[in-house]
């Protein structure tokens, strides 16, 4: 190659190079790429240079660099007030149940069963979420409860969250008992608690909330919920696993259709009524169980 050379591309990048010396070799341009480790060089024959040049340029105009996509803004909000009701209300019920208040059976009045839900009664798939067999489930379901409640939460505000996690655990109860004998009964908040988990895993899943550029990312959310399922609600001789899942599943749908129906409210002014509508159903549920 001639002596007299010039540089017509630098970088750090040696694949850059690289990739701009099969240019100039499809435009049978002679070159010569020298890498010192530190950098790498593009150099052709002086009179080579002016087309060398307009060839790269014609090259980067067809190829403009990848621009990373910038993270979604996440605008966190307050947890506490949801949590906080979550807390009170169950303590609450286990309380009044447990010492058979108004004089009633709250947990023949209130618990999942098949064959009366498929008989229309409905608010069975609410109630049966504030009842717990004993002091361990109820511990277990108020940390828990807490936590994916926080997460929830801080996502979408305490009011959205827990009415979404109340409609989406009540739907996954329903879902169970129709997919199940008609004999089925059971109680505990634990749907309550994944449908948490899977409104979270949703919701950050389709509103590409984490970075996008890795399918590990991409994919993290729906990862992580299935892994924290299968850790904390597959375990126990008791334990209704079906429940669980559709939970999740449901919660997951909801916190979905929450990112295709538009921007959550933030206000405080939406949450509140959110969240009070949330308490409405729980306590109509009782209160139309407790009459019968």
């Amino acid at each position: 190659m001639d002596e007299d050379l010039r540089i017509v591309f630098e970088s750090r990048n040696r694949q850059s190079c690289a990739d701009r010396a099969l240019v100039l070799a499809a435009s049978a341009i002679p070159h010569q790429l020298i890498d010192d480790g530190h950098s790498a060089v593009l150099v052709v024959p002086a009179e080579h240079s002016a087309r060398a040049v307009e060839e790269l340029q014609l090259y980067d105009e067809e190829n403009p660099p990848a621009r990373p996509k910038q993270r979604k803004r996440v605008v966190y909000q307050d947890a506490l007030p949801g949590v906080v009701g979550y807390f009170f209300v169950v303590c609450a019920v286990a309380w009044l149940a447990g010492y058979s208040i108004f004089g009633h059976n709250w947990f023949m009045s209130g618990r999942v069963d098949g064959e009366l839900i498929r008989n229309g009664e409905w608010w069975r798939t609410i109630t049966a979420l504030t009842l717990h067999a004993d002091a361990r489930h109820l511990v277990g379901n108020l940390v828990f409860g807490v936590l994916f409640g926080i997460f929830a939460g801080r996502l979408l505000g305490s009011g959205v969250a827990w009415l979404a996690i109340v409609v989406s655990a009540a739907l996954g109860n329903s879902v169970n008992t129709l997919l199940l004998e008609s004999a089925h009964k059971s109680i505990g908040a634990s749907t309550a608690v994944f449908a948490a988990l899977g409104l979270v895993a949703g919701f950050v899943w389709r509103g590409q909330l984490m970075a996008q550029d890795r399918w590990s990312y991409r994919y993290g959310p729906i990862v992580g919920g299935l892994a924290l399922l299968m850790y904390t609600g597959t375990g126990g001789e008791n334990t209704d696993i079906g429940a669980h899942l559709l939970g999740f599943v449901c919660g997951f749908a909801t916190g979905m259709l929450l990112i295709a129906l538009g921007p959550v409210p933030t206000d405080r002014r939406a949450q509140a009524t959110a969240g009070g509508i949330a308490l409405a159903l729980v306590a109509t549920a009782w209160i139309v169980a407790l009459r019968l």
